[in-house]
């Protein structure tokens, strides 16, 4: 039995900068990847974005670090998995909602302290500059 290759994008990038201003226009991306069951999530160097608009490196339990200690017998496992879930549910979204979030976190990425506008014009800047 041959079966039928099952086909699916499970990754868009969302970025101000264009591709060809520099070779390093990737350090702005902003990545919109699949996480299964039809929700995807909003990430920039292993944070998510969250439906309120914020970063987050994940669920902060209890101690405010998510690797600072594993959960203690059923009441803390049961505390863990509450938080982690509730975390999931606000950084998980449909793709349309998280294609809004990534575009309008896009031009707030900052690299070295310029975001992609002041990036832009300093490519401008140097490029208008006279060679010596």
């Amino acid at each position: 039995m041959i079966l039928e290759p099952h086909v699916q994008a499970t990754r868009y990038t969302v970025n101000c900068m264009p591709s060809d201003s520099t070779p390093d226009a990737d350090v702005f991306e902003i990545a919109v990847e699949y996480r299964g069951s039809d929700q995807w999530a909003v990430t920039r160097h292993h944070q998510s974005l969250g439906a309120d608009g914020r970063w987050s490196w994940g669920p902060e339990w209890p101690s405010g670090n998510p690797g600072s200690r594993e959960p203690a017998g059923d009441a803390e496992w049961d505390e863990y998995h509450a938080v982690r879930d509730a975390w999931i549910a606000d950084h998980r979204h449909d793709l349309d909602t998280a294609l809004k979030l990534a575009r309008e976190a896009a031009p707030h990425v900052t690299v070295n302290g310029l975001t992609p506008a002041a990036a832009m014009e300093r490519i401008a800047r140097l490029q208008a500059e006279p060679t010596a």
